[in-house]
């Protein structure tokens, strides 16, 4: 089968094509796509060509670093999107047996992995069978930048009490926390209730690297002032299993440490910041549009059922400070 719309230069535009250029988009590059679609690059480049002349409009911006949508092409993809699962449906209707299924890209940060990110997965994917999700890890500019850019669907950030919306994305609160000081508890500071600053510069610091949340909080929360020693990671659960292995402590929202398997094996705990009532919240993020993939709908939905359930906050976390996420 081979569906096609009618375009504004030709009598139509083939399904094909409008796959191709979604799995460019996806990739972020024409070799990678070109790869996973077992084309030669010079034909997926030509094939791209074909369907911005038919449309009559640059979909792509092609630099050395790689092919991204360009501002026509972010207004056209959910468009392109609803086609190609019409096309699925179309298939499924007609009874065929190799159907091509739809794939969900979400960009988070790995604080969001205890309490949201596979509890969500698992349950979608029970409902979804061929319906794939891609999980990326990566920070919150990234993120950012693949929504705008539809080689993300969804998005999970972290960000703090007075932070902007980036423009052109949507966002809903999932869970409200504080940040907390993780550690071993055979730790010292496992004695306190709670930990100064004063405290928090006794022992080894494992920090987030720069374009954390929670590295702009620590530089924030120590104004100036230097740990005893310090280590820099990229991500929660790297610095997570820093901790567990004895290397120091770090700072994290607590809804990225409540639950976590370290945590239940009694590995790591965490203790709040004394004198400091910041708070920080996990919130899901989507690029504006009027239309959105059904698949992409429909997990957005399955994480705000989740927030729902666990009432915008992690049970067991600091403090009742936390209210109810929006849905």
């Amino acid at each position: 089968m081979n569906a096609g719309v009618d375009g504004p230069h030709s009598a139509g535009v083939r399904t094909e094509q409008l796959e191709y250029i979604a799995a460019v988009t996806r990739l972020g590059s024409l070799r990678r796509a070109a790869e996973e679609l077992r084309l030669s690059q010079p034909a997926l480049s030509e094939t791209v060509r074909n369907l911005e002349r038919e449309l009559g409009v640059d979909l792509l911006e092609r630099k050395r670093s790689g092919a991204t949508m360009s501002a026509e092409g972010r207004e056209l993809l959910p468009h392109i999107a609803q086609v190609l699962e019409a096309v699925d449906r179309l298939r499924a209707a007609a009874g065929e047996q190799h159907r091509v299924s739809r794939m969900v890209r979400v960009g988070t940060v790995s604080a969001a992995t205890v309490p949201l990110l596979i509890p969500v997965v698992r349950e979608f994917r029970a409902a979804h069978p061929v319906t794939q999700v891609e999980v990326v890890a990566a920070r919150q500019a990234e993120i950012h930048r693949g929504l705008a850019e539809g080689a993300f669907d969804l998005g999970l950030v972290n960000e703090l009490d007075g932070d902007d919306l980036p423009a052109g994305l949507d966002s809903v609160e999932l869970l409200r926390g504080r940040p907390v000081v993780c550690l071993r508890p055979d730790s010292p500071l496992a004695a306190l209730d709670a930990v100064t600053v004063d405290e928090l510069l006794t022992e080894p610091l494992i920090a987030m690297r720069t374009g954390y949340v929670m590295h702009r909080f620590v530089h924030r929360l120590l104004a100036g002032r230097l740990p005893s020693f310090s280590y820099s990671t990229d991500g929660a659960e790297m610095g997570k299993l820093m901790v567990a292995e004895g290397l120091g402590v770090t700072v994290l929202p607590d809804f990225s440490v409540v639950g976590d398997p370290l945590e239940r094996q009694g590995t790591i705990t965490h203790r709040p910041l004394a004198g400091d009532a910041t708070g920080v919240r996990l919130t899901l993020r989507r690029r504006r549009a009027d239309a959105v993939p059904r698949a992409a709908q429909e997990l957005h939905e399955a994480f705000v059922r989740r927030g729902c359930e666990l009432g915008g906050v992690v049970q067991g976390a600091t403090g009742s400070h936390a209210r109810p996420a929006e849905g």
